[in-house]
Parts: structure tokens; sequence; C-alpha cells
């Protein structure tokens, strides 16, 4: 055997153990990529308020908040959310205070979703695009009732080290709610403080509850 034909041959079995290699880490990298995409963040976080609908009567009011607490918080940044909706007096507030607010605000996030999707009857919750915005995305969605009513919601993603999440949502394409929440908290804050603020979230958190109860 010739030294030509034998470094043939070594060159062959390296290529196919390349692409074997290659076949085995492809599948391993497409999760990562489909993380990090703008759409997939809406439409994971959307599969999940699916599932809470479908089985909302059976997980009651505190069942749809115990499986959507984990996702807001994977899916929001919560503690870029509540800084801007702070507004400027975050900078002096202590960090304990910080912490405080970031809670509060992350669970009444996830009971104001667990009790506006509560109960399913056909409704389909769509993604529809995205359209760049500076630096951030905003990713579009159609809330489409069972007898056609549309609600448009749009979310603001912004890239941080664990990929992009979403950092303000949009009613009707237009009305931000951290826009709405910092004239409310703004308001709370200047009368009763951050212990003030901390106390109107949670009770806005057993208003839905008793709400719900009720319903």
């Amino acid at each position: 055997m010739s030294l030509r034909t034998t470094h043939r041959g070594l060159m062959a079995r390296l290529t196919k153990i390349c692409l074997a290699l290659l076949l085995i880490a492809a599948p391993l990298a497409q999760p990562a990529a489909a993380a990090s995409d703008p759409q997939d963040v809406v439409r994971s976080f959307y599969g999940v308020l699916l599932g809470n609908m479908r089985e909302g009567r059976v997980l009651g009011e505190s069942g749809r908040l115990a499986r959507l607490a984990p996702v807001v918080d994977r899916s929001f940044d919560i503690p870029a959310m509540t800084r801007l909706a702070i507004g400027p007096s975050w900078a002096s507030l202590t960090p304990a205070q910080q912490q405080q607010l970031i809670a509060a605000f992350g669970h009444y996030v996830a009971a104001t979703y667990a009790d506006q999707f509560d109960t399913y009857s056909g409704e389909q919750l769509q993604v529809t695009g995205e359209r760049p915005l500076g630096a951030e995305v905003v990713v579009e969605t159609r809330i489409v009732k069972s007898k056609g009513d549309v609600t448009r919601l749009d979310y603001l993603l912004r890239q941080d080290q664990g990929g992009r999440r979403i950092s303000d949502v949009y009613l009707d394409g237009s009305i931000s709610q951290l826009a709405v929440h910092r004239s409310e908290f703004h308001s709370i804050l200047r009368r009763e403080g951050v212990d003030g603020l901390v106390m109107a979230l949670n009770r806005k958190v057993d208003l839905l509850r008793n709400v719900a109860k009720a319903s």
C-alpha cells in the first residue's frame, strides 16, 4: 500500500468523524438560538398562558399564579421594568428597598396575567411579526376572541446577558404599560413612600385574588 493511499484513507475517516460531530452538535445548538429569538420568547410565554386558560378552572387562581410566576421571571425583565416604572427616584433608594419593589412588582405582573387569562373559550394568542425600535425589538401580537373581537398587544424586548426579555407592553400598539405605572407609582411614592407602594402592589394582588374567587 502506498503512502498516498494511506493518506487518502486517513483523510476519508477524518472527514466522516467531522461530519458525525457536526450532526451531533447541530441539534444541541438550536435551542439556544431559539431562546434568543424575540418572537419565540413571546410564543413561549403565550403557550403557558394558553395552558393556564385551558386548565383555568382546575388550577384556580393560586394554581395559575404558581405556574405563571417563574415564567414571568424568565420572560420579563422585571428589575429593569421596576426601575423604569419608579423613575428618577430609583437611584435614591437603598438596595433593600429596590429588592422589595422588584419582588412586589414581579408578583403583581404575574397575578395580573393569572387573573386576565383565567378561562378558555376558543381564544387565539397570535404572534404576527416584529419590528425594530432602535436597539430593541417590538413583537406584534393579537388576541382573537371566539366571536372575532381582536385586541392588539405589542411587546418590547431588550437584550440582556441572558438573551432578549420583555421590558414593556403596549396596549393597542401605543399605550405603554410602564408609562401608566410610572404615573401611578410616582403619586403613591410621593404620598406614602416605598413601604406604601409595596403595600399598594400587594393590595392589588389580593384584590385580583378576591375577584377570582368570587367569579
